[in-house]
């Protein structure tokens, strides 16, 4: 019997953990869901926030290496997807162990990303929130509680602050598959997910899904199996 894999997953920009919690149901037995959270939310709320992307990717790989020991692979939804390939480009460039695949969600490619967004200069609070209702995913009673508002607008600045502070650096294509999931409703234009082939000298996929931003919560169920059939496909376990 094969040893679980650990799924490792990023939480997309202000959003924690909890996600995530609800896959731990839904995916096969052998894939033990490792939802990943940031300083600064959920569990972590009286952390500091850590603003810059070097610096998470780094911190990340330091905290989660007991979950990285035995087979593992990364998941991230939009600025997760970003984490996930930072943190790859990480552990190679330290000689640690490579995560058997990499699922990219609802992001552009690292090469692909705006450069003229700039995600700190909402920092007025009326531009994030017109943010958060352009994208969805966010529930109703956020917005109608001020106390919810407040931490969410924080976590959703100090998560832009870190998709600015990424520069893409050329690095070499990774050695493992790289799988991508994304909408077709999304504002992100086929090319730039399409670009995420560039980042990988293994296998790559892309499979579109009915729906916006946050079509893996819209269509969670397709979304899910589409994810254990490409990581049954990297790791020989039965779909």
């Amino acid at each position: 019997m094969h040893e679980p894999l650990s799924l490792l997953c990023l939480p997309c920009a202000g959003a924690s953990a909890t996600m995530y919690l609800r896959w731990r149901r839904q995916l096969p037995r052998w894939i033990e869901v490792v939802p990943v959270e940031l300083p600064g939310r959920g569990a972590r709320l009286a952390e500091p926030f850590v603003e810059d992307f070097e610096a998470l990717t780094l911190r990340l790989c330091t905290e989660q290496a007991p979950a990285m020991r035995g087979r593992f692979a990364l998941f991230g939804h939009s600025m997760g997807a970003l984490l996930a390939h930072g943190m790859a480009q990480k552990l190679r460039a330290s000689g640690r162990p490579m995560p058997r695949a990499i699922v990219a969600s609802g992001s552009p490619a690292p090469t692909q990303r705006d450069p003229a967004r700039r995600y700190a200069a909402k920092g007025d609070h009326a531009g994030l929130i017109a943010d958060l209702r352009k994208q969805g995913g966010t529930p109703d009673e956020v917005f109608a509680s001020a106390d919810l508002m407040h931490i969410t607008l924080a976590v959703l600045g100090a998560d832009y602050r870190v998709c600015e502070s990424f520069i893409p650096l050329g690095d070499a294509p990774l050695p493992m598959p790289l799988h991508v999931l994304a909408g077709r409703h999304d504002d992100i234009a086929a090319p730039r997910i399409e670009a995420w082939a560039g980042e990988t000298a293994g296998p790559f996929t892309v499979d579109w899904f009915d729906g916006g931003h946050f079509f893996i919560r819209e269509h969670e169920g397709a979304v899910l199996a589409t994810l254990a059939r490409r990581l049954a496909a990297v790791t020989g376990e039965p779909t």
